[in-house]
């Protein structure tokens, strides 16, 4: 089992075969595994803010976030936290595409709108 300070160090570097090793179950990388599928797959999600990814992107996040109990509301605030981090354009941005992935459609629920409101 490799210490912190260890895999900290091989990373920096760019250690092939230890990035190769991450993610995969049976990894000897201390913490890789560490977090509880749902937490794992809302950083995924968070993740894919600052990219200004596909909607494709977002889809299979959130499948995987849903798959794992996160809720609509979970799936908000985990856009909402990255809010100081990676701006309010790129929440905008992120906020339909994350809706649309849990199978809210924004644009047609602001088209059914009244007018006015």
């Amino acid at each position: 089992m490799l210490s912190s300070e260890e895999l900290l160090r091989r990373l920096a570097i760019g250690d092939r075969a230890l990035i190769a090793s991450i993610g995969r179950r049976d990894s000897p990388v201390p913490g890789s595994n560490r977090l509880d599928e749902m937490t794992g797959a809302l950083i995924r999600l968070a993740v894919l803010v600052p990219l200004d990814a596909p909607q494709s992107s977002y889809q299979s996040a959130v499948q995987a976030a849903t798959r794992a109990g996160a809720t609509l509301d979970d799936l908000l605030a985990t856009l909402l936290a990255t809010v100081e981090a990676v701006g309010v354009p790129r929440v905008v941005s992120a906020a339909p595409r994350i809706a649309l992935a849990a199978g809210y459609d924004v644009d047609a629920a602001l088209e059914r709108l009244p007018s006015g409101e």
